[in-house]
């Protein structure tokens, strides 16, 4: 796990990766005025040819809930610990693989080699669903797991009245996109477009696959021809899959 102070930026895909979007988003960016619409006979022509729309894009230069919907759930949790990173917490994460039930680990930034995490913080990317008492009781047996007392529950949703309770009896702190919104606009301007970087950095509407760590590429249901996210690496055994959120 590599230590940081706030998440590396992955190297920037080429000019024609970047501008790969899927129909669905780019739509959306066009609507909000964040890309230019693509001529007709240009999008039938994208279309026959590859499964994703061409689009010179710009993505918003402000930060709303509309961002944490575009973005991927690896860009979301790179946002969070650079938050944290900000705050002066020295961060751990790992990029994928089993992570044991905490996304990042943060750190007095004056720790030393061998001092406990001072919390541990877990992170959901969920739009419709409300993060529940089940998920937030985890968070606790994680922290009691490793003798510590204090956690950090966030989401791009919310959280149930039950979760809540819970959470504030057992040292846990809940953040929702609400919330990370207001702590957002807390931050220097100059440090609010350094999240924006690290949110649009790369394919930023790409998932990441959570076992190899590579991007997902659009795949097709072979019977009912559905779009969906599937591994690279699903000839070596990797069954990832992901449902398009557009």
């Amino acid at each position: 796990m590599p230590w940081r102070n706030g998440p590396h930026a992955r190297a920037s895909a080429g000019d024609a990766d970047r501008e790969r979007l899927p129909r669905a988003i780019a739509a959306r960016l066009a609507r909000a005025g964040c890309i230019t619409a693509v001529p007709a006979s240009t999008a039938a022509t994208a279309a026959a040819n590859q499964p994703h729309l061409a689009a010179r894009h710009a993505p918003p230069e402000r930060w709303s809930r509309e961002v944490f919907e575009l973005i991927e759930w690896r860009r979301f949790e790179a946002v969070v610990e650079a938050l944290f990173a900000q705050a002066g917490f020295e961060t751990r994460s790992q990029a994928h693989g089993a992570d044991g039930g905490v996304d990042i680990w943060l750190y007095s930034v004056n720790h030393a080699d061998g001092d406990a995490p001072v919390s541990i913080v877990q992170c959901k990317q969920w739009m419709r669903h409300k993060v529940g008492v089940k998920e937030v009781r985890e968070l606790r047996g994680v922290m009691a797991q490793h003798a510590i007392d204090r956690g950090q529950f966030v989401t791009t949703s919310d959280f149930t009245a039950d979760a809540r309770d819970f959470a504030e009896s057992n040292g846990i702190g809940l953040h929702d996109v609400d919330g990370l919104l207001r702590l957002i606009a807390t931050r220097h301007p100059k440090q609010q477009e350094a999240l924006l970087r690290i949110a649009f950095d790369g394919d930023w509407w790409r998932p990441t696959c959570a076992s190899c760590g590579i991007k997902l590429v659009e795949r097709a249901a072979r019977q009912s021809g559905r779009a969906f996210w599937g591994c690279e690496n699903f000839v070596r055994g990797c069954k990832t899959q992901m449902a398009m959120r557009f």
